[in-house]
């Protein structure tokens, strides 16, 4: 079955047919490092690296672009705020940006280019559109020409978030110049006290929009497959980089794949409506592999709703996974299911992926119980397979070196459990079975859950 791709564009299920055979090639559009980077900020991360996984476990060739916005009116104004030279505060939070991907085990992009570093592509593009009609330069800002576009042949303005041209207000301040209300800037003039660039129309600093396209292009062709990155990017961000980019000439993306929000109560997590949770917070009550397994455990299109009793929840079903593989012992990876397979092809049903994944878990626990281990150890080797594929293997390396820190703890808890178990034992012995039921309902209201089998008993956390 191939991938089923939900093309953002054309509102529809299309199979993935990459511009080159074997090949898949994909722009994320990333951070804008500012502050401390929150769950909802990552969720994208997680979200296109389970895409990544997927193509790459399928045996493309996957060239993954990520930028970083590392010059914007939010940045400077938060340098401002706190007398800090701009560069240096965008370099600390990029820092904790790339310190929080690797903590929930994203894979590094191939490469991660600034927008500072490609004002001369920046520059390339803004000659063509003026070349071509479609921009004008104003008081030595850039600007792209809407009107000119929505009358051109082809235009498709609009198209991607299904907004009228008339309703589409692009949010920008502080602007010189423009001929109608619907261009966005491609150029800012320089200001005083501002960083800025030489171009031929005069200092000045890039335009959010004008920045993706360039970048996009320059590292993956004019004409690339997989556009992604937040719902709320849809418009103005997606919306004018489709514009000018298509303007200029280019196709650009072929598919748009966009992640919906992290809310709470019901609203999106901002740092305006001060329910913004930090990664490090998050991580002081679970572990990094726990909060990954919680980001993409909902369909990347669906709303997640955080609670902390969801995100719990959500660890306790990935110590499930864990404590099968523990009892199993090391095993290779093996092959996904074929249902499994099913599931990630249907748009990255991850939802359906994990269905299958628990379905196996108590697959393998029952032929433990059985006391057939070959075949605990056959279905162990294909849940490696799923999980590796969601970033979560127990047994990764990554994984693994990270729940050895536990060790000490586990053995502790171990030590105390096994007694408890022994109680039990003894009891059941003495066919004191109301003393035998008392110890195992106190484990079980500790969270611990007890499965007899023919080596014994064993526990696990629920």
């Amino acid at each position: 079955m191939t991938l089923q791709i939900f093309d953002t564009a054309t509102r529809s299920l299309r199979p993935f047919q990459p511009l080159r055979e074997g090949h898949a090639s994909i722009y994320l559009c990333g951070a804008t490092p500012q502050t401390q980077p929150h769950i909802g900020h990552v969720r994208s991360g997680v979200a296109f690296d389970i895409l990544r996984r997927w193509l790459l476990a399928q045996g493309y060739d996957v060239a993954f672009v990520r930028n970083v916005t590392d010059i914007d009116d939010k940045i400077l104004n938060k340098a401002a705020e706190h007398q800090r030279p701009w560069w240096e505060w965008v370099s600390t939070y990029e820092r904790e940006f790339t310190h929080a991907y690797n903590q929930l085990g994203v894979l590094p992009p191939s490469v991660e280019p600034r927008a500072t570093g490609h004002v001369t592509q920046m520059v390339e593009y803004m000659q063509r559109l003026i070349e071509r009609g479609y921009a004008y330069e104003a008081e030595g800002s850039v600007y792209f020409d809407v009107a000119a576009w929505v009358a051109a042949e082809g235009s498709d303005y609009g198209s991607l978030s299904g907004n009228r041209v008339e309703e589409m207000e692009q949010g920008e301040s502080d602007v010189q110049g423009k001929r109608g209300a619907h261009d966005f800037a491609l150029w800012k003039a320089a200001k005083p006290g501002e960083p800025s660039w030489p171009t031929p129309w005069g200092a000045g600093r890039p335009g959010w929009h004008l920045e993706c396209s360039a970048m996009a292009t320059w590292y993956l062709g004019e004409s690339f497959d997989i556009h992604c990155g937040g719902l709320d990017l849809q418009f103005p961000h997606h919306e004018n980089e489709i514009a000018q980019s298509h303007a200029a000439g280019d196709g650009f993306a072929q598919y748009w794949m966009h992640n919906h929000w992290v809310t709470m109560s019901g609203e999106k997590m901002s740092k305006s409506l001060g329910n913004v949770l930090s990664v490090p917070n998050i991580l002081e009550h679970v572990r990094p592999v726990e909060l990954r397994y919680y980001l993409g455990s909902a369909h990347y299109r669906s709303m997640l709703e955080y609670s902390e009793t969801a995100l719990l929840e959500a660890a306790q079903g990935y110590r499930r996974i864990e404590a099968l593989l523990e009892k199993v012992g090391d095993v290779p990876v093996g092959s996904w299911t074929p249902a499994f397979e099913a599931a990630m092809n249907e748009d990255l049903a991850v939802p359906k992926a994990l269905a299958e994944i628990h379905g196996q878990v108590r697959a393998a626990n029952t032929a433990l119980g059985q006391g057939d281990e070959a075949k605990a150890r056959e279905i162990a080797s294909q849940i490696r397979a799923m999980t590796a594929v969601l970033g979560v293997d127990p047994q990764s390396e990554q994984w693994a070196d990270a729940s050895a820190d536990n060790d000490a703890e586990h053995h502790a808890l171990d030590v105390l459990v096994q007694a408890e178990l022994q109680r039990r034992a003894d009891a059941r012995a003495a066919k004191d079975w109301a003393q035998a039921d008392e110890v195992r309902d106190r484990l079980s209201a500790a969270g611990i859950k007890v499965t007899d089998t023919a080596q014994g008993p064993q526990w696990d956390l629920q």
